[in-house]
């Protein structure tokens, strides 16, 4: 057996084991086929080849002139304009099948059929509750903006032809992709496709540009013009992946930014040039030659990444492609970067993109993947063992995938099968978990199961934000029991869902139900007690199943869309009010006190919130009357309400069993501070380094971030 075709065999093999993994004891194929989607939605997003699509599977047969129609996922951009589609053809077998022409066409032409029967209102006789309504509901609303169309094929087969006729469909731009067993395993952690741009044979010929003095023989830096159709044609050819290195995609034309760079295109381009920023670039290397007047002229590079700038590339993409509009006279500045050390890049890139001068805010969650945190996390996953649970067994890691592929790769590089072998055995793939299943852990214990079905992406950005917002806690071998626990605690509740053979919602009704039990046990349930045993206790076991199908029956009592209706704070809120009836004595099995997670920042954000808060117990003005008289601002849902009802908590009250941001209450302790000022704080609030520094007889209280907080 060839090398190819052993290393194939096995990437199948570590695929099917993840799908079982993740599908549980559950054997309902298409349990198993929405598995293999959302696994492979992770990669691809990892990599990003697509970005933030939902599962929602759907497939019907034909009738009359209506085509049949099959779909397993689907993104829709924020401006309407481009529309992703996935359909899935698994096998499940854990061995690379083959997969002929005409199952790559029919595959195809059922996904063509969702989108036909989308754009022509066939959301109206569907279920308002299925998994693909809210799919086929946004279709329709978007046909008249919908520019560009992709077509996903993903398959765990291997497609043997890839000639086949494109279809087209009037009024869009189709494109059609597919993704089968071998171009999948090629996706391994740190390897990825450069995009290379060939200006000479591509793109007209080479680019005037100025090249500064190399002083530090780090990198090397260009200065150009770039036409608006050049960067069009870039990223129409290239996509998402040309921005593969950017901490943000493409935030779409409803911000304010891109509004204006769309309305600029399309009034005033001859000005865009002195409204624009530009763009931050950098490649691995390029190629020149001299020009005339000092000039160099820049003919090739390799590995071009927009760092920042995304957002001037795309809005000129959607003003070219949606709105027709001439971008012909229009060029922005471009500064490229060199890098002469590959392995310097993901040290030095984010921090291009951090410190450029960027038209659109950049938040550090949008770069907490490769933080201080996941790399902590990673580390403890390599060398903590967990606790034989029998006399033969000798305990095994858990493996935190904290780069999409990592796995994978790390077995491939043991070598022989025998060490790949004991690799997997000290690293067994049942016990493996990411960056957003550990979000999904998260989220699910401090009571917010309505982020968790927002989807992977939607609820890991979340939970970055929190990390943001509230510091990272420590990480360290406790942290990392507590962990795991948690991801023990999720996992049995998925196994314990399927034993109730409820039909569909299963990720929604399990984190509910983790979420509901944590908060009625006053986050009790016995993490130490977990990890030991690496098991859920007896009688929290048949909790956790009474919660589930109370958690079913609530989040599918809906007049409207269930999915919907579950990311929503008001199912949740409701779902926490009710009462569940629960085993008896279940409550023997808790801890003596409550898991929570402390933040490094907390501790000093008490005290001064126990300082600032006795001058106000009393005061029966309401926060909107504070904000008025001091500029400050806090949540507007609660600008009606009296100081005094926050003021009169204590801050084990304050900050609640589900874990009030700091980010929140550091802005109430600000804009009480300055009304305990004699003037409302105008006069002694000084404005140092972005923080603001509320001065008293007692001494300075901890310095409070300026931002304000949104109703969020």
């Amino acid at each position: 057996m060839s090398e190819a075709l052993t290393h194939l065999g096995q990437f199948a093999n570590d695929l099917h084991q993840e799908i079982q993994v993740k599908a549980g004891s559950d054997t309902n194929p298409q349990m198993r086929e929405d598995a293999f989607t959302e696994l492979v939605l992770e990669l691809l997003n990892e990599h990003n080849e697509s970005d933030g699509a939902e599962v929602c599977y759907h497939a019907t047969g034909s009738r009359g002139r209506i085509p049949a129609a099959k779909v397993n996922a689907w993104s829709l951009s924020g401006d309407n304009a481009t529309l992703d589609l996935f359909v899935v053809l698994y096998h499940g077998t854990g061995s690379p099948e083959p997969v002929l022409r005409s199952a790559v066409v029919e595959h195809f032409k059922l996904l063509r059929g969702f989108l036909r029967r989308a754009r022509d209102g066939g959301h109206a006789q569907m279920e308002e509750s299925h998994e693909a309504f809210e799919a086929a509901r946004r279709i329709c609303e978007a046909k008249d903006t919908l520019t560009t169309v992709r077509l996903f094929l993903l398959t765990d087969g291997v497609v043997k032809s890839l000639e086949i006729d494109q279809e087209q469909v009037p009024g869009l731009d189709i494109r059609y992709v597919l993704w089968d067993l071998e171009k999948l395993s090629r996706l391994h952690v740190g390897h990825r496709e450069a995009i290379c741009l060939d200006f000479v044979n591509d793109y007209g010929g080479a680019i005037p540009c100025l090249q500064m003095a190399d002083f530090t023989g780090e990198y090397r830096t260009f200065l150009a013009f770039f036409s608006a159709t050049l960067l069009a044609r870039a990223y129409g050819e290239h996509g998402q992946r040309l921005l593969e290195r950017n901490v943000r995609a493409f935030l779409q034309a409803k911000g304010k930014i891109n509004k204006g760079l769309q309305q600029t295109l399309r009034e005033e381009p001859h000005r865009f040039l002195a409204y624009n920023n530009g763009l931050c670039c950098t490649a691995s290397e390029v190629r020149i030659q001299a020009g005339r007047d000092g000039h160099t002229m820049l003919e090739h590079v390799s590995d071009f990444q927009i760092v920042n700038g995304g957002q001037t590339t795309a809005s000129i993409f959607h003003a070219l492609k949606k709105e027709r509009v001439d971008v012909s006279h229009v060029v922005v500045q471009v500064k490229l970067t060199v890098l002469r050390d590959p392995q310097k890049v993901s040290e030095i890139v984010p921090l291009i993109s951090r410190f450029a001068n960027s038209q659109n805010k950049v938040n550090g969650a949008d770069l907490s993947a490769s933080g201080r945190f996941h790399r902590q996390m990673e580390n403890l996953s390599r060398t903590a063992w967990s606790p034989p649970i029998s006399g033969m067994d000798r305990g095994s890691h858990w493996y935190y995938e904290r780069a999409r592929g990592s796995y994978l790769d790390d077995k491939t590089r043991q070598g022989t099968p025998a060490r790949r072998k004991e690799w997997t055995s000290n690293n067994p793939p049942e016990r493996k978990f990411t960056k957003t299943d550990l979000a999904k852990y998260e989220h699910a214990w401090i009571g917010m199961p309505h982020l968790v079905c927002r989807g992977a992406e939607k609820n890991f950005l979340a939970f970055a934000e929190r990390l943001e917002d509230d510091g990272e806690p420590t990480v360290d071998l406790n942290y990392f029991k507590h962990t795991i626990a948690k991801a023990i605690l999720f996992r049995t509740t998925e196994k314990l869902f399927t034993a109730l053979t409820l039909e569909g919602y299963r990720a929604n009704s399990v984190a509910y139900a983790v979420s509901w039990l944590a908060q009625h046990s006053n986050h009790r349930i016995d993490l130490n007690r977990i990890w030991e045993a690496q098991r859920v206790p007896p009688l929290t076991q048949k909790a956790l199943a009474a919660v589930c199908r109370a958690a079913y029956t609530h989040i599918t009592t809906t007049n409207g869309n269930v999915g919907e209706w579950s990311k929503k704070l008001d199912c949740w809120e409701s779902f926490k009010r009710q009462d569940v009836e629960l085993p008896a004595g279940w409550d023997s099995e808790w801890a003596d006190t409550p898991f929570r997670t402390e933040h490094p920042s907390t501790e000093a954000l008490e005290r001064d919130w126990e300082r600032v808060r006795i001058s106000f117990i009393s005061d029966s003005r309401t926060l909107g009357e504070l904000e008025a008289l001091t500029g400050r601002q806090w949540m507007g849902r609660h600008r009606g309400e009296q100081v005094q009802k926050y003021a009169g908590l204590p801050w084990a009250d304050l900050k609640g069993p589900g874990g009030r941001r700091l980010k929140n209450i550091r802005n109430l302790v600000d804009l009480l501070s300055a009304a305990a000022k004699p003037d409302g704080g105008t006069a002694s609030v000084g404005s140092i380094a972005g923080h603001i520094v509320v001065a008293d007889q007692t001494g300075p209280l901890t310095n409070l971030p300026t931002e304000q907080v949104s109703d969020a």
